[in-house]
């Protein structure tokens, strides 16, 4: 299996039996099929991608020693999304606030429109970086990682309710940060 490939449920559970029992090709088949979503939503939710593969890496360590511990309450996926969100909060909450938002500098001429997306993009990661955390998870589960509203609430372990007033709440305050982005519409009327 390539990590392009994506495991269903039956086989994802049938692969992490095979790693609680320390089947070494089984756990590599997990970490084929889910490393790159893990680094995502790490990289999302804290802004750096240096810490986002020390998280992953670590992530997927505690996938290969706790493997025997898991319940199949959730799926694999949601499973790992829940150790990564853990590690990213623990991560995020030693920062000091004065580096909560990782500034990657490239230097170098780029036509007028790539600057544009690429500040647009900034502004949107450092408006993502200084939601509340929880609002900040919740997003970034439901809309970067495109997880159903129920797998996105097991892994924050809160209710699919409590899920969508976070995310409302996030919503709102992105509209509020990233107003000035977009033109004023009500203003300009032809």
């Amino acid at each position: 299996m390539h990590g392009s490939e994506r495991l269903d449920g039956a086989d994802e559970l049938d692969v992490m039996r095979k790693v609680a029992a320390g089947d070494a090709a089984a756990y590599r088949t997990l970490v084929d099929a889910h490393l790159p979503r893990i680094v995502r939503f790490s990289e999302r939710f804290l802004g750096s991608s240096a810490e986002a593969e020390d998280v992953a890496q670590e992530t997927f360590l505690r996938l290969w020693t706790a493997a025997s511990g898991y319940e199949p309450s959730a799926r694999p996926l949601t499973w790992l999304y829940r150790i990564a969100h853990n590690l990213c909060i623990d991560r995020f909450r030693k920062r000091k606030p004065e580096t909560q938002v990782d500034e990657n500098q490239e230097g170098g001429d780029r036509p007028s429109g790539l600057m544009m997306r690429k500040q647009t993009s900034e502004q949107v990661q450092k408006a993502l970086a200084e939601l509340p955390e929880r609002q900040r998870a919740a997003l970034t589960l439901v809309h970067y990682e495109g997880l159903p509203g129920i797998e996105a609430a097991q892994v924050l372990e809160i209710s699919v309710e409590a899920l969508e007033s976070l995310l409302s709440r996030a919503r709102r305050t992105l509209r509020e940060s990233l107003k000035t982005l977009a033109p004023d519409r009500g203003k300009e009327s032809p």
